[in-house]
């Protein structure tokens, strides 16, 4: 199969992430920190490794902010429902996967907070926009790096800069840039910054993790509550972090695997890989400028962009119909629809029925893209 739905799940992963997913789970697949045996120990040094590995990539203050989640869901919803409290405001953007906007949204209409989108232009937000919206209720301000949706990255180190003036906190959905786009919490004023494993960092699902900066310490609270192994004797979840945010048994083999996916990132560099998959967009972007009724959702500037690209598909065919196709007669894998981000398709005209989405990887090669494209162009010549 052509994959093309890497802005999903990343697939396939490198060598290095299966072999170590067989090697833990055949030698080293104990609980951590329940135990004082080998087995227990080596795999909390595991889980101990990849939170240095986090810290040391992302230019973060220490590996103990690293708390490992289920997924970058899992990590945006600890950090919104952990920060705030009622009667605070939230800003957040049209541009959100709905990992940010339905919790915000639920506590909005349970009338404990208020909140403020701001809306993009062409698949940007300015920062200007950003800081106007703060009020002195602010508590937070949430939103996303890079668009599922379109790719296009947003400014967030002016972002940053105008929140923390403003006292507000910052938190960042990393889903589409972890891995991609170089992000430096030294140099980034970032109070919240949530991952997922499986995407830009190559791990198996099931994995993510939260960082939670220094000004985070006296306003989080614990999301779920429960064992966390070194501590049984406290009534409450313990204060010691990472352990405070990460009550129950982890996900120790996903980790295991996120780890490699981690080193094999690091060795070849965000810049270089999100070049290979911007330069493979540009394929598509070159080939819909010449195609009869194909138009590139949002503003394409490549110094600006992740590895997605959305498109509008000609009249008379939908994108569900069109991926169904790809996938059932040529064997490709795209995604259609609204991508879980109903604000941006409504922003550009493209709800109910969504667009078509294609995120190559450091695997796809141009003559993959090219066989995509080939197949879109037969099978809307065949309804055209």
């Amino acid at each position: 199969m052509i994959y093309l739905d890497n802005a999903a799940t990343s697939f396939p992963k490198p060598e290095a992430v299966y072999r170590e997913l067989d090697r833990f789970a055949r030698t080293s697949l104990a609980n951590p920190g329940r135990a004082g045996h080998r087995m227990a120990m080596a795999a909390e040094k595991t889980l101990d490794d990849v939170r240095h590995a986090l810290n040391q990539f992302f230019r973060g203050d220490a590996p103990e902010r690293w708390a490992f989640t289920l997924n970058c869901t899992d990590a945006l919803n600890m950090a919104i429902k952990g920060v705030l409290n009622d009667g605070d405001h939230v800003v957040l953007t049209d541009l959100e996967h709905n990992s940010i906007s339905r919790p915000i949204r639920a506590l909005e209409k349970a009338g404990r907070i208020t909140a403020t989108r701001v809306v993009s232009r062409d698949g940007y937000v300015a920062a200007e926009d950003v800081a106007a919206a703060i009020t002195p209720k602010t508590r937070l301000v949430a939103m996303t790096h890079a668009s599922n949706v379109l790719g296009t990255v947003q400014p967030i180190e002016a972002i940053a800069r105008a929140v923390r003036a403003s006292g507000a906190l910052l938190l960042i959905d990393a889903a589409q840039s972890a891995g991609v786009v170089p992000i430096d919490l030294k140099a980034t004023p970032i109070d919240f910054l949530a991952l997922p494993g499986h995407k830009g960092l190559y791990g198996p699902t099931g994995t993510g993790a939260l960082y939670a900066g220094p000004r985070a310490d006296d306003v989080i609270r614990a999301w779920r509550e429960g064992g966390t192994g070194g501590d049984s004797s406290s009534e409450l979840q313990p204060s010691l972090r990472p352990y405070f945010l990460e009550a129950g048994s982890p996900n120790v083999l996903g980790v295991a695997g996120l780890g490699r996916g981690i080193a094999w990132v690091a060795e070849r560099g965000p810049d270089a890989l999100r070049k290979h998959e911007v330069e493979l967009l540009q394929q598509v972007v070159d080939w819909a400028d010449r195609s009869e009724g194909w138009r590139v959702a949002g503003l394409w500037d490549p110094e600006r962009h992740a590895g997605a690209l959305s498109l509008f598909t000609p009249e008379g065919i939908s994108p569900q119909e069109l991926a169904g196709i790809l996938d059932v007669s040529f064997d490709i894998a795209v995604r259609p629809g609204l991508h879980c981000a109903p604000y941006i398709h409504r922003n550009l005209g493209s709800f109910p029925d969504g667009l078509l989405r294609l995120s190559p990887s450091p695997f796809t090669t141009a003559d993959d893209v090219a066989q995509c494209l080939e197949a879109l162009t037969a099978i809307t010549a065949g309804v055209m």
